[in-house]
C-alpha cells in the first residue's frame, strides 16, 4: 500500500490534465442561407449577461429591505431600473477604453497607428477590468449628481452585486482558454491549447473545423481564470453579502465599496502570482504584473472608504 500511494504521488505530481476543450460558443446558428455569417452564442457574452441580470435581481433584494439600510433604500425599483442601463453603458466604454489606454497605448500604439478602427472593435477581444470600474464609477456619480441621492450607498450596490458578473466572466474566460497561468508540475495544471488560428477569437479555436488549436509543446498551467473566479467573485460575494446580511454592513454607507475595492485589489495581486502575465507587457519588475500596478488605486480607494464609513455613527431603523 506504501508503494502504491508513493507511486500515485509521483503520478499525480508529473502528470497534467488537459483543458476540457468545450466550444466557446453555447449555440451556433448558420445563416448562410440568407447571406448572413454564422451567430455563434458565446460563453463570454452569456457571462456577460447572467452578471449584470444577476446583479440586478441581488440589488432588488437588496432595496426591498428597508431594515438593512437603517431606514429609507436609497433608489426605488425604477431608478434601480435606469441605473442598470447606465451601468452597462460604463461597463462596456469604460471597458474598451481602459484596454485601449492601459495595454494598447502604450505597448501596441504600432497595431492603433495602422487601423485608428481597432479602438471599437470590441467583439475582437479586449477588455480591462480597472477600466470598467473606472467607467462603472463615473456612471454612477453622474446618476447620483441627476437623482440626487447618496452615491456611497449606490456604491455599495455596486459593490456588492459586481463579484457576480466577476465570477461568471472569469469562467468563460476558463472556457475560452485564454488567460491562463503560469507554467506549474503541481496537480492541478492543466494543458492548454497554445494554437493560433489566424482571424478566429479566441486565437486557439477553429470555428469551421470546432477544434482547438495545439502546437504539440505545451506544457501544464495554472488555471489562472478559475483562481481569479474565486478571489475576484465569489469569495468578495460571499465576505460581503454576510457583512451585509449578518451585520448591516449597508447602515455604514461606503463600507461595502470600499471592502469590495480591497478584497478585490487582494485577489487580483494573489492571482496575478499565478496568472501568465502579458506577452506585450515590458519594463515592469518580475515581481509586479500591470494587473497588480492598476489594482492599486484600489487599495487607496477602499481604505478611504473604509475609514470614512466607520468614523460616523451607523444608521439605525
Amino acid at each position: 500500500m506504501t508503494e502504491l500511494l508513493a507511486a500515485l504521488s509521483v503520478y499525480l505530481t508529473q502528470a497534467a490534465l488537459h483543458f476540457p476543450g468545450w466550444s466557446p460558443a453555447l449555440i451556433s446558428i448558420d445563416f448562410g442561407f440568407i447571406g448572413l455569417p454564422t451567430f455563434h452564442l458565446r460563453w463570454y457574452a452569456l457571462g456577460y449577461i447572467a452578471g449584470i441580470g444577476g446583479a440586478w435581481w441581488y440589488a432588488m433584494q437588496l432595496l426591498k429591505r428597508p431594515n438593512l439600510w437603517g431606514g429609507e433604500p436609497p433608489l426605488s425599483k425604477d431608478a434601480m431600473d435606469d441605473l442598470m442601463f447606465w451601468i452597462i453603458i460604463g461597463i462596456i466604454l469604460g471597458g474598451r477604453l481602459g484596454y485601449v489606454l492601459f495595454y494598447m497605448v502604450p505597448y501596441q500604439m504600432d497595431v492603433l497607428t495602422a487601423d485608428p478602427l481597432t479602438v471599437i472593435r470590441i467583439w475582437d477581444g479586449g477588455m480591462a477590468f480597472h477600466g470598467g470600474i473606472l467607467g462603472v464609477a463615473t456612471v454612477l456619480w453622474f446618476f447620483a449628481a441627476k437623482r440626487g441621492v447618496k452615491l456611497l450607498s449606490v456604491g455599495d450596490i455596486a459593490g456588492v452585486t459586481a463579484p457576480i458578473g466577476i465570477g461568471l466572466v472569469r469562467i468563460a474566460n476558463f472556457v475560452n482558454a485564454e488567460l491562463y497561468g503560469r507554467h506549474t508540475d503541481a496537480p492541478v495544471g492543466l494543458i492548454f491549447p497554445e494554437g493560433y488560428v489566424p482571424g478566429s477569437t479566441p486565437p486557439a479555436y477553429n470555428w469551421e473545423t470546432g477544434e482547438w488549436a495545439y502546437t504539440g509543446a505545451e506544457m501544464a498551467r495554472h488555471p489562472s481564470q478559475l483562481y481569479e473566479s474565486v478571489l475576484e467573485g465569489w469569495l468578495p460575494l460571499l465576505v460581503l453579502s454576510l457583512l451585509i446580511w449578518k451585520f448591516g454592513a449597508l447602515k455604514r454607507p461606503g463600507l461595502v465599496a470600499g471592502i469590495f475595492l480591497i478584497l478585490y485589489g487582494v485577489g487580483r495581486s494573489v492571482a496575478e502570482n499565478f496568472r501568465e502575465p502579458d506577452s506585450f507587457v515590458s519594463g515592469l519588475p518580475e515581481w509586479l504584473t500591470m494587473g497588480m500596478l492598476l489594482s492599486t488605486p484600489m487599495w487607496i480607494g477602499g481604505a478611504w472608504l473604509i475609514w470614512n464609513a466607520l468614523k460616523g455613527k451607523e444608521k439605525s431603523v
